[in-house]
């Protein structure tokens, strides 16, 4: 197959004004003026090195050599038993459910940045929300490692899943540890969903500008062959938005759900309502300051400051600042409760932290999670670069501090004296919790060197449009032999716009559109309809629902019936957290499975692969393709049409006798 064409020499440079629609928000997103193509030669160009930066490599042996430790401390754990960590009696939960929450609280602020201000069409997200999104995945994975070997026998972790097994039980649908595997899985399958969809444009940028075979087939099978057809934005617009407002209560059940492993018991300090909302504003608060321990640095040295920019690191910090005084709000509303109720042991629970023998880690967890981030109110503070990542860090060593205060505190001095007892962490407890920042990191730093650690597509999207170009007619080449359609290029989505409404206005139904970013406006003039994706979406969370209830009402009224303190054996309100979670994993599965089959995806192949220029949607310019299907398509008069359309170039897509298609 082979292409011809003859450009047109122009000026096309976009605009460097900076100014968008509203300035006073919008213009101090991306500086320095950039465009359309240096946003994706800056971006793609970190991965695209060809020789690996010394800092990453030592970084990367360094996290390596803490998996690898990881790895031996597993190892040491299953082949020795339990008795390696610190956990005695009444102490049964040690570090490892203290660093699930904690990791699960760092995940939260990725689906924070991506769906929720996404749904309030925030725009300073569009340059940190891959950095937040990756860096969920990582520690939901963290996160989920410690429950996996808490269980003692790791070979017997099947038992959790509701999975028929050779003891003829299933799981207890109504304790909220189950409700833990349920919530957590979901949560990582929808975010990493989340994640790989919003990266299949910019995969296919790395793609078209891969230099090497291997890079081109990698990029290419998980860009799935993407082409930036505007009726494939507009199904995966739809389905970006759906899988948003079903990420928004995800994250809000989440670590709701967590906290029920301590609400819903009878020890005193756990036994409160408070710890949903409670637990959720934390997690907020920790993954934000995560999100800043990763973001600083990362700007620096891939010298990100223009995306990354003053006015992102600062709404960052008024995040911190306002879920910081939530939480410590919450602090004070557990003492005034305690006091309140007239409650002997939950006086004394709160008490003993203060008070106790672990009262350092509370006071710690106080100072970091309390006093430091009042600091922020101080705007000369939101600017210092060196002061934000001082402050995210203490806020994550305060996070954690909270979660041990917690844990630890209530278990080691319940109701009897007589029962109480001291919990003290061992070498292997520090270290397997050690080996888990080394995953993070080491997963992290692999990501930001291979794949694009900003979504190029979205910043694009929020750039000024340039001023559309001078009027031209370009040469239009001679019609090949075995034509397959014509394609016509542009500089600017305005001049784009009108030769879309054009064409369709000439009675060309069988065409299509192609862009770098989603160019809206276009969907009337090209006559595309609605998207079916809502209904697909709404009958994909249908059956999760009746999924989740039936399996529940199985299992717990059917093939296992097992009375617990003499409730019903099936009964609603207990059902609600798994079958929740099955509904929006269902519905989630819809969005992203519908949209790739609308949208006929993965598709290797296509016509208007056969031009080089056309590498260059992915980039910079937009595309009106006509498909020589189209009833109305004649070489004599297609290709001069396209020319008076003002484009920079007019070619014909042909196959080549000689490759034999």
């Amino acid at each position: 197959m082979t292409a011809s064409v003859v450009p047109v020499s122009r000026d096309t440079s976009p605009s460097r004004d900076n100014t968008v629609e509203d300035p006073a928000r919008r213009a101090d997103l991306v500086l320095d003026g950039h465009d359309y193509a240096s946003v994706t030669d800056a971006i793609c160009g970190i991965a695209e090195r060809k020789e690996t930066p010394t800092a990453w490599k030592i970084a990367f042996l360094a996290s390596g050599g803490l998996v690898t430790l990881l790895l031996l401390m597993i190892g040491y754990l299953v082949f020795t038993g339990l008795g390696v960590w610190g956990i005695n009696r009444p102490v049964g939960w040690g570090f490892a459910i203290i660093n699930f929450v904690f990791w699960v609280g760092i995940g939260h602020a990725g689906t924070l940045i991506s769906a929720i201000l996404f749904l309030f069409r925030q725009k300073w997200r569009t340059s940190i929300n891959r950095f937040a999104e990756a860096m969920t995945i990582f520690a939901v994975m963290c996160a989920g490692i410690f429950p996996a070997i808490h269980v003692g026998r790791v070979w017997m972790l099947y038992w959790v899943f509701p999975l028929p097994n050779q003891m003829g039980m299933w799981p207890n649908f109504r304790s909220p540890l189950v409700w833990d595997v349920f919530a957590v899985g979901t949560y990582a399958t929808v975010s990493l969903l989340f994640w790989y969809m919003g990266m299949i444009p910019d995969l296919a940028s790395l793609r078209d500008r891969a230099t090497t075979k291997v890079k081109r087939i990698a990029y290419g099978l998980f860009s799935l062959g993407w082409r930036g057809s505007h009726r494939h934005w507009h199904r995966y617009e739809v389905a970006y938005l759906l899988l948003a407002a079903l990420a928004t209560p995800l994250v809000l059940s989440v670590h709701s759900v967590v906290s029920f492993d301590f609400a819903v018991s009878q020890i005193p300090g756990w036994h409160t309502t408070i710890f949903p909302p409670y637990f959720v504003v934390g997690a907020i608060f920790s993954g934000f300051a995560m999100v800043l321990m990763l973001i600083i640095p990362a700007r620096k040295w891939f010298s990100l400051e223009s995306f990354v920019t003053a006015r992102h690191l600062d709404n960052i910090a008024r995040i911190i600042l306002v879920t910081g005084s939530i939480v410590g709000f919450a602090y004070s509303i557990e003492l005034f409760m305690a006091w309140y109720s007239g409650n002997a042991y939950e006086r004394f629970a709160f008490l003993n932290r203060a008070l106790g023998p672990y009262s350092w880690a509370y006071w710690s967890m106080v100072f970091c999670n309390v006093f430091v981030p009042q600091f922020l109110w101080s705007r000369r503070i939101r600017k210092n670069v060196k002061a934000l990542f001082v402050i995210a860090i203490l806020v994550n060593i305060g996070m954690w501090f909270e979660r041990f205060v917690i844990v630890t505190t209530s278990l080691s001095r319940d109701f009897l004296p007589s029962s109480w007892g001291h919990y003290t962490p061992t070498w292997v407890d520090w270290l397997t919790f050690l080996g888990t920042f080394g995953l993070f990191f080491h997963l992290f730093l692999l990501f930001v060197r291979w794949l694009p650690m900003m979504a190029m597509a979205e910043v694009k999207a929020i750039l000024p449009e340039p001023e559309p170009a001078p009027a031209a007619r370009p040469e239009v080449p001679p019609v090949p032999a075995g034509c397959l359609g014509a394609v016509a290029e542009f500089a600017d989505p305005e001049t784009f716009r009108i030769a879309c409404g054009r064409v369709r206005e000439e009675g060309y139904r069988d065409f299509d559109a192609y862009s770098p970013f989603p160019v809206h406006g276009l969907d009337r003039a090209m006559g595309i309809r609605r998207s079916r994706l809502p209904l697909l979406v709404f009958g994909g969370g249908l059956s999760g629902a009746a999924l989740g209830l039936a399996l529940q009402w199985f299992t717990n009224a059917v093939d296992y019936p097992f009375i617990i303190s003499g409730k019903p054996l099936f009964g609603l309100p207990a059902a609600i957290p798994v079958s929740f979670e099955l509904t929006i994993l269902f519905a989630a599965f819809g969005a992203f499975f519908g949209m790739l089959a609308a949208n006929r995806l993965p598709r290797f192949w296509h016509p208007s692969f056969l031009s080089e220029r056309f590498r260059r949607v992915t980039k910079d310019r937009f595309f009106v393709g006509i498909d020589a299907a189209d009833p109305r398509f004649s070489a004599e008069r297609t290709g001069p049409f396209l020319a008076s359309l003002s484009p920079l170039s007019v070619e014909y897509l042909a196959e080549h006798p000689a490759e034999g298609r």
